[in-house]
């Protein structure tokens, strides 16, 4: 899971925070005994702006209080220019809740007093129950919680098991598969067959390296080459979308070449 809290409203009038939640990585194989909170140990990075020194040290502080001081990276900034809604780093820190812990593939942003929660989980009642518990958490009428969660399509367990938390390589800066990223497909395939019907999701993503629409052009010709490959394994090319999202999703610290490797990823997403 990432957590983001974002640049400044784009015209230094508001503050913007930003929780994003990716994947549940590995969650599929963990023993139904250990509790989802526990066994997500994905790390969390806060970057962004905030307008001060002060809000940056109570959301960094908040962070590590619920999703655990070891897995928080730290690349929040400070924007002088940045205005934010009265006690505005005090509802942040609100918003920052283990519920939280129950949604996939999704984020949190909140801008000025727009709460805009997003993602998968796992069934209605928490798709409904979730931004109540926000609202309540907020204790602030002047904020509104707008839901974009859905429920997640059965099948992803089995995707996320495959994977196995591998990551598909490419060889650097192209859309050109390495042995091993080849592996990852050929043992992927079998399972996307089974699920025969359904509709999947590529999503390429990239490090923080080089100008961002070029990295945004290779995250997308990346999933596109990878959506080719499945086809040629027999994954009808209509089941297929695709998406490259450069490096806006980090998953792991771009100041690292560790960090940096792991965000050069695909995900896979199930539909209906």
């Amino acid at each position: 899971m990432t957590t983001r809290v974002n640049h400044g409203w784009r015209h230094g009038l508001r503050a913007l925070a930003l929780l994003t939640l990716l994947p549940l990585s590995g969650l599929a194989q963990t023993p139904p005994t250990v509790p989802a909170a526990a066994a997500n140990r994905l790390p969390v990075v806060v970057s962004g702006s905030v307008p001060d020194e002060a809000a940056r040290q109570a959301i960094l502080g908040r962070a590590r209080e619920v999703f655990g001081a070891d897995r928080v990276i730290d690349q929040l900034g400070v924007g002088s220019n940045l205005a934010a809604p009265p006690n505005w780093s005090a509802q942040v820190q609100k918003a920052l809740q283990p519920v939280l812990n129950q949604v996939s593939h999704g984020h949190i942003a909140i801008n000025g007093n727009v709460v805009e929660v997003n993602g998968e989980v796992a069934n209605d009642a928490t798709r409904q129950q979730l931004p109540q518990q926000l609202s309540i958490a907020l204790g602030n009428p002047t904020y509104t919680v707008r839901n974009g969660l859905r429920v997640a399509a059965a099948g992803q367990e089995l995707v996320d098991a495959a994977l196995a938390n591998r990551i598909v390589e490419f060889e650097r800066g192209s859309a050109i598969l390495t042995p091993k990223g080849v592996t990852v497909l050929d043992e992927l395939a079998p399972v996307l067959m089974k699920l025969s019907g359904r509709k999947f999701e590529v999503v390429g993503h990239t490090d923080a390296n080089g100008a961002h629409a070029a990295n945004v052009a290779l995250s997308s010709a990346r999933a596109e080459a990878v959506k080719a490959y499945l086809v040629r394994k027999g994954i009808a090319s209509l089941a297929i979308s695709t998406a490259g999202l450069g490096p806006d999703r980090p998953v792991a610290d771009n100041n690292t070449e560790e960090g940096r490797a792991r965000n050069r990823r695909i995900e896979f997403r199930v539909g209906k």
